[in-house]
């Protein structure tokens, strides 16, 4: 199951404490207290495993390392050890404890969520020439305590959308060296499965139901993974006994979450169109005709049916360079 939305308290390490120690060496007397080292920092990192939050599942906190305390002969006491927890790219970090957000956007990058406490001053710091033999030092100060939450939205350039059992795993197995569960049941797909189509990422969308928006069935959990797909892939099934409804529904449950869902490029596929004879798949192209939809017939047991889909993706993959160009 996709772990995509988890709470945890992150607890930066407190630096170490000064020391106060002196020299018993005669001609050679004189402070040596060394600095507390520094606590440790967490930090994510930004990977390409959608399920990389499931290794934070169950736990409740991450805490890094203390500094060490200072030691004699101006010795620094040892910086704590970093945290680095890898999370998928398209985390968004809701720093609840002080109402802030960031995001992880690439793979590599780096980012700092509790920073380490700085190390306390040893007394060799306080010397001078009014102090020969100071007895000051500084604790360590605390480091940064906070209460996350990771909210996974993946990012994709096309997302397949519809109603459960519409053939959009099938065509992502078709199109891509993706492994998603096919099976002639509702709910087959519980949860999102990424491919590449070359220069493109296809997110395959569990099945919503109307409703889906007020959280029935799967709920609006997968919803929020729409929000990045630059387009969207309508599945209809040519074994629906009322197109129209079907289309209707899945736009009304896009709608309910996110009126901007309604603004994406959107292309209509009637899928599964092996089951039927061409007379009847007409007369289902027709339906959404009269609603001013046109929909591609496809079926991933016809070569030539995928052939119009990848042309429609060789189309996004020139548009999308266009725009970079």
């Amino acid at each position: 199951m996709l772990i995509d939305d988890i709470k945890i308290k992150v607890k930066a390490g407190h630096g170490g404490r000064g020391a106060v120690a002196f020299n018993k060496v005669m001609m050679s007397l004189g402070p040596t207290g060394g600095n507390g080292g520094k606590g440790g920092s967490i930090y994510l990192e930004g990977v390409s495993d959608i399920g990389a939050l499931s290794r934070l599942r169950g736990k409740k906190e991450l805490t890094a390392e203390d500094g060490e305390n200072g030691k004699p002969q101006f010795h620094d006491g040892e910086d704590g050890k970093d945290i680095i927890s890898k999370v998928p790219i398209g985390t968004l970090v809701h720093n609840l404890s002080i109402g802030e957000d960031s995001e992880i956007i690439s793979i590599g990058q780096r980012l700092l969520i509790a920073k380490g406490g700085k190390g306390g001053k040893g007394n060799f710091k306080f010397r001078s020439s009014t102090n020969t033999s100071p007895t000051q030092f500084q604790q360590g100060l605390p480091g940064e305590e906070y209460e996350l939450r990771f909210e996974l939205k993946l990012i994709a350039d096309v997302g397949f959308v519809g109603l459960p059992n519409v053939g959009k795993s099938s065509l992502l197995n078709e199109l891509t060296d993706a492994k998603s569960k096919v099976a002639n049941y509702p709910f087959t797909t519980l949860s999102p499965n990424l491919g590449a189509y070359y220069e493109l990422i296809l997110a395959d969308i569990p099945g919503l139901i109307e409703g889906a928006s007020d959280n029935k069935g799967l709920g609006i959990r997968f919803l929020r993974h729409i929000d990045r797909t630059k387009t969207l892939f309508h599945f209809i099934s040519a074994e629906s006994s009322d197109l129209v409804k079907d289309y209707q529904i899945i736009r009304n449950e896009l709608g309910a979450y996110s009126k901007k869902l309604l603004d994406k490029v959107e292309y209509i596929f009637l899928s599964k169109c092996d089951l039927l004879e061409k007379n009847k798949i007409k007369e289902k192209l027709n339906e959404l005709e009269k609603i001013g939809k046109k929909a591609i017939p496809i079926s991933v047991l016809d070569d030539e049916s995928i052939k119009q889909v990848e042309k429609v993706l060789r189309d996004i993959i020139k548009q999308k360079y266009q725009k970079i160009f």
